[in-house]
């Protein structure tokens, strides 16, 4: 099978491949943030890479390494930034990381760029890297930039699948069915599935106050149940995300 891995590959055959055929270059963004008990520190960065490898396969494209500290976690999306090991950066730093990145990435003679992320928190400043890197450029630099989170490629079919008591938000849904079935499908030997905690999902009011309001986040860090999470559902998960993916840059970068 082709190496998709960039940090497994030479200087040598990464240029012949970037050379010959213009491949996506997959780029996992993620973080270093508590995902409850049952879940190691970095699952972000572990599912942004895994769906990025999967997707590259099917496209014939590389995956980067993945940028693994993400921006500051909240609690109504990641519990906080309260929890020992949750270790996060300021937006701008962020940006300008992604900056940095994207602009060696064009240097390399990269034309298709695909940021794939793992973290709720990321988005605006990954943007922000992504618009300030074309920006320094140029606009005829010939680098196109694809940007998603790969669960915006969950279907409503297979919400109601995982979920069959009602799906709780992407937002709750950290450390929960989702990411405990697909971390069951790519790394199960990283899932410890007897610490699933049993805490009801959080409640949460419609506003942020500060300072953080941390006592209304479950003491476990899960904002709702992982209890239904199976590696069967994880396997579902990961063929609807990455063939959406691998759909998607297509689409994006090659259109008929």
């Amino acid at each position: 099978m082709t190496e998709v891995r960039m940090e497994r590959m030479s200087w040598v055959e990464y240029r012949r491949r970037i050379d010959a055929a213009e491949p996506v270059v997959f780029l996992p963004c993620g973080s270093l943030e508590q995902h409850g008990p049952h879940l190691p520190l970095g699952v972000d960065a572990l599912l942004s890479t895994a769906v990025a490898c999967e997707a590259a396969r099917r496209t014939g494209g590389i995956v980067a390494p993945a940028l693994s500290y993400g921006y500051k976690s909240q609690p109504r999306c990641g519990g906080g930034q309260h929890f020992p090991g949750t270790t996060s950066l300021d937006g701008d730093h962020l940006s300008q990381l992604a900056r940095d990145v994207i602009r060696e990435f064009a240097r390399h003679g990269v034309r298709k760029l695909a940021l794939i992320d793992g973290h709720y928190e990321n988005q605006w400043f990954l943007i922000e890297g992504i618009d300030l890197a074309l920006r320094d450029l140029g606009h005829d630099c010939g680098l196109r930039v694809l940007r998603t989170e790969y669960w915006d490629f969950c279907t409503e079919d297979v919400l109601r699948e995982v979920s069959p008591d009602g799906f709780p938000g992407f937002a709750l849904e950290h450390a929960a069915v989702i990411e405990t079935s697909l971390m069951l499908h790519f790394h199960p030997e990283l899932v410890r599935p007897d610490l699933i905690p049993d805490d009801d999902a959080a409640n949460f009011p419609p506003y942020d106050l500060y300072p953080p309001e941390t006592e209304r986040v479950p003491a476990s860090g899960v904002l709702s149940s992982a209890r239904g999470a199976t590696a069967a559902k994880g396997e579902h998960l990961a063929e609807v995300v990455c063939s959406g993916l691998a759909d998607a840059v297509r689409v994006a970068f090659d259109p008929p």
